[in-house]
């Protein structure tokens, strides 16, 4: 039993110091899996150039007043185009910092503001609060396609790259390595080998 206990705190010591793993699948996976979505959602909301939101992106943002305005975008104000550039623009600008690993805590923390926008537009914009079905609840037995459950994973994927940055396989490490935060500061050592007080 002594030997099983000894290779499993061999294997966990190993564990400790791949922390390069997690940020690089994170970035990995955040590729294979929502690059494209961004991307295609980003498309679908431009009509002539980047400055030129579609009435669809308008709808998909700001539904509730799209639907008091006749779905006439023109009747919009400054702000609301602002809104739907920003949103829009974030979609490409965003993870695809985050798959180059550039500025990826940055990005990832963007992105964490963006699904939260996404997620009560999808909530209360859309009126999926409504249908409890499609919002989910945590705790049951059905995880697939219902909102909260879908979006608590994004979440944690975005959260890793916030806590561990870009990884070592990152643009972050080539033009941050001389920066404090890209190494690990060891504490202080006595003259007895142990960390001082």
């Amino acid at each position: 039993m002594s030997t099983v206990i000894s290779y499993y705190q061999n294997l966990s010591r190993g564990l400790d110091r791949a922390d390069w793993i997690l940020p690089t699948v994170a970035r990995f996976l955040f590729a294979a899996v929502f690059l494209m979505y961004f991307w295609v959602s980003g498309l679908t909301k431009l009509e002539g150039g980047i400055f030129s939101p579609s009435v669809g992106a308008y709808a998909q943002i700001f539904p509730r007043v799209m639907e008091i305005v006749g779905y006439d975008s023109s009747q919009l104000d400054l702000f609301h185009t602002l809104v739907v550039l920003a949103g829009t623009w974030a979609e490409f600008i965003l993870p695809f910092l985050i798959v180059i690993g550039l500025l990826t805590r940055l990005s990832a923390f963007g992105m964490i503001g963006f699904l939260i926008v996404q997620t009560l537009t999808d909530l209360y914009g859309h009126g999926a609060i409504g249908e409890a079905s499609t919002v989910g609840a945590w705790f049951d037995k059905t995880p697939d396609a219902a909102i909260m459950d879908q979006r608590a994973l994004w979440l944690f994927l975005l959260l890793v790259l916030v806590i561990k940055g870009g990884g070592p396989l990152s643009l972050d490490r080539v033009f941050l390595r001389n920066a404090p935060s890209a190494h690990r500061v060891s504490p202080p050592q006595s003259q007895a080998g142990h960390p001082a007080p």
